[in-house]
């Protein structure tokens, strides 16, 4: 599993506060990231360099995990006004031909035939025994036509898998091919300022587009991909620029907001997801962990459960009727907070679980947590114990989000 972004930012920050500390690189590689001279860097590297960002190999990219302010001072300006983040790292691509939305639904658990055009919805690409391969948002543009992004860390394995199963599909005379949008940089822009300040850089009326909708519009005059979506819990937009464009764009969000939305990077997109009780892939979402115990039931489409006919089915559908055997829940804590391993316990100190995500919350001032307990084990108000460096500390469970979210939706 990968370690979490929040906490990576703090060690981050005490090496790079030590002048001359050598090694830094040396130790992320130890934990799963890439070496400094393997990085690859997206088109605003240098603008986030020029901006203070305190740059960090992630998911083999060189990415800003901050920028001057602290990550909590980061995290609460993007609730009260707003973030912007690059997200570049991240692998946009379309599916294209009459047979996309058959072939992906052999792949996914959403009903992507009975999405709106123009609209989206968060999915899980799954195996053949039920468990995640990656969560990735899809959009049906047209009944010819899916734009999905997937997570950077699991590009190489998803578009390996995609493809094995397309060269399938395709022998047996189906009609799809695909185009990875290499040429493009993703933008998040996100927070109670993300509309307003979006809106004086385009002519279409933002405030017609809800939440998962998917436009193709003009933007600070480049060509645009824009979904009213984000990775914070609140409202705010992903934008996907022509990458000659990127630096451009991002100055004039900058600049329309006059101060008040910043450059905001991957420490406070952890915290703020985490608030949001969002998954990570890599800490809360595995291979061997289906939708059903992620607590994503929601995304299995109703027709996809009386029909199934996706990787896993059988496995998650049986879950569905009987109940998963772990169930992701949310976490308030005393002590130090939790993190990624740190062990639960029953009331009576029996083992029940562990944390997947944990830090401090910035919004909250308090420890929150997400992990895996026993079904049975998982109602909201339920008493436990965690393990914090060797110590135990009480928990209990709580209802997530953590922070309400803000998602603009009809009214």
């Amino acid at each position: 599993m990968r370690v979490g972004l929040w906490q990576l930012g703090q060690s981050i920050t005490r090496r790079l506060s030590q002048a001359g500390k050598k090694g830094k690189f040396e130790e992320l590689a130890r934990r799963g990231f890439a070496t400094e001279g393997e990085l690859k860097k997206t088109v605003l590297h240098d603008f986030h360099v020029e901006h203070g960002g305190k740059m960090v190999p992630f998911a083999g990219w060189s990415m800003p995990i901050q920028y001057k302010d602290s990550i909590m001072d980061s995290t609460i300006n993007c609730r009260t006004n707003g973030g912007l983040f690059d997200v570049s790292h991240m692998c946009g691509l379309s599916l294209n031909g009459k047979d996309c939305i058959p072939f992906l639904e052999k792949l996914v658990i959403a009903d992507v035939a009975g999405l709106a055009r123009g609209t989206g919805t968060l999915t899980v690409f799954t195996n053949e025994k039920g468990g995640a391969i990656d969560d990735s948002v899809i959009t049906k543009v047209t009944d010819e036509h899916i734009y999905l992004v997937v997570n950077a860390g699991c590009r190489d394995k998803d578009l390996a898998h995609i493809e094995s199963h397309m060269k399938i599909f395709k022998s047996k005379g189906g009609d799809v091919n695909w185009h990875i949008h290499d040429e493009r940089s993703l933008l998040a822009l996100q927070g109670p300022l993300a509309a307003p300040v979006l809106q004086m850089l385009t002519k279409n009326d933002l405030s017609k587009m809800y939440f998962s909708d998917f436009h193709m519009l003009d933007i600070n005059g480049s060509a645009c991909f824009l979904t009213r979506t984000g990775y914070t819990g609140e409202d705010g937009f992903e934008i996907s620029v022509p990458s000659e464009h990127a630096v451009e764009l991002a100055k004039a969000i900058l600049e329309k907001s006059e101060g008040k939305v910043r450059l905001t990077g991957l420490g406070a997109r952890d915290s703020l997801r985490l608030e949001a009780g969002l998954c990570l892939y890599g800490n809360d979402m595995e291979q061997h962990v289906t939708p059903v115990e992620a607590g994503l039931t929601w995304a299995i489409g109703k027709r996809r459960r009386a029909e199934g006919g996706f990787l896993g089915a059988e496995v998650i559908l049986k879950q569905l009727a009987e109940g998963p055997p772990v169930r992701r829940v949310g976490l308030l804590s005393s002590g130090p907070p939790p993190r990624s391993h740190s062990e639960i316990l029953d009331s009576a100190s029996q083992p029940l679980g562990e944390v997947t995500s944990g830090g401090f919350s910035p919004c909250l001032k308090k420890n929150i947590a997400m992990g895996y307990v026993k079904s049975g084990s998982h109602k909201a108000g339920t008493e436990l114990k965690v393990i914090v460096r060797g110590k135990t500390y009480d928990a209990v469970i709580t209802k997530m989000p953590f922070v309400p979210t803000k998602y603009y939706k009809p009214s």
